[in-house]
């Protein structure tokens, strides 16, 4: 279950058609990729201004309706809906998971920051988890406890995923981490932006990384009931999503300077933490 709609390296936690999905459903999941990573484009891409983003979702929405009732759109578009038609009728997606990414999107346009935890796991519940709904769906899963498994493991890769990017988020005036933990620990957004090293910065980053962890193991079951090389998959993506965790509480505070990058030696890790699983 990959990561979600945050990142300038456009859903780079989403399996695109990799080795280990099975190549029946490879179409599939480039047609879903494609359509969120477009519309994650014109969300936050180019130098449209908020309004203009807007209108352009707004258009955007208005073809996926169209699309999934076989009616034209306005063809603005014809790489992503051509390919995301078939898809939708073989497959029998859920409309209300792609709405409701769209809504992430736009939600992304006018909101930067986040006071509560609750306001932050609402926008994961529409901007991380339907991915990894739409992809149990495409593995002919329907079951409500596995349903929240995966959801455990969608927003834990959101949130880890903001914790990394907190270096490139703040320039740009964003923040994921929600106002009430900062004022748990006496920081505001300022502090944060000056990018200063704290004991209670690293309380914080202790605090959130071990919310994301606890959401992530929640989730971990999960691999055990995806079959095949899908399962396969899965386990590693929830250790790359806990092995960004501990390199960003290695790296404490200075996450707000700079951006972690997994190597070859993570890598490995990952893989033989996913065999144990």
């Amino acid at each position: 279950m990959p990561s979600p709609a945050h990142g300038v390296d456009h859903y780079e936690n989403f399996p695109v058609a990799s080795l280990l999905c099975p190549p029946r459903l490879r179409p599939a999941v480039r047609a879903i990729y494609g359509f969120a990573r477009t519309a994650d484009d014109l969300a936050d891409e180019g130098d449209a201004n908020p309004t203009e983003r807007l209108a352009l979702l707004a258009q955007y929405r208005s073809d996926l309706q169209a699309c999934a009732q076989g009616l034209p759109g306005s063809d603005r578009w014809p790489q992503v809906f051509g390919a995301l038609a078939p898809v939708l009728r073989q497959f029998k997606l859920p409309l209300h998971l792609l709405t409701d990414l769209l809504s992430a999107f736009e939600q992304d346009v006018v909101q930067h920051h986040y006071d509560s935890r609750e306001q932050l796991l609402d926008y994961c519940r529409r901007s991380a988890n339907p991915v990894g709904r739409l992809l149990l769906h495409l593995y002919g899963i329907d079951d409500d406890a596995l349903s929240r498994q995966s959801d455990a493991i969608c927003t834990a890769l959101q949130l880890i995923n903001f914790w990394q990017d907190l270096s490139e988020d703040l320039p740009r005036g964003r923040l994921y981490l929600p106002g009430d933990m900062l004022s748990e620990h006496g920081l505001s957004p300022a502090d944060l932006r000056q990018g200063q090293d704290s004991a209670a910065m690293a309380d914080l980053l202790q605090e959130a990384l071990a919310w994301a962890r606890g959401l992530m193991l929640q989730g971990a079951p999960l691999v055990r009931q995806v079959p095949g090389r899908a399962g396969w998959e899965l386990r590693l993506v929830v250790q790359g999503g806990l092995r960004i965790a501990e390199r960003v509480q290695a790296l404490g505070p200075a996450v707000l300077r700079q951006r972690l990058q997994l190597g070859p030696a993570d890598v490995a890790l990952m893989i033989w933490r996913s065999v144990r699983m």
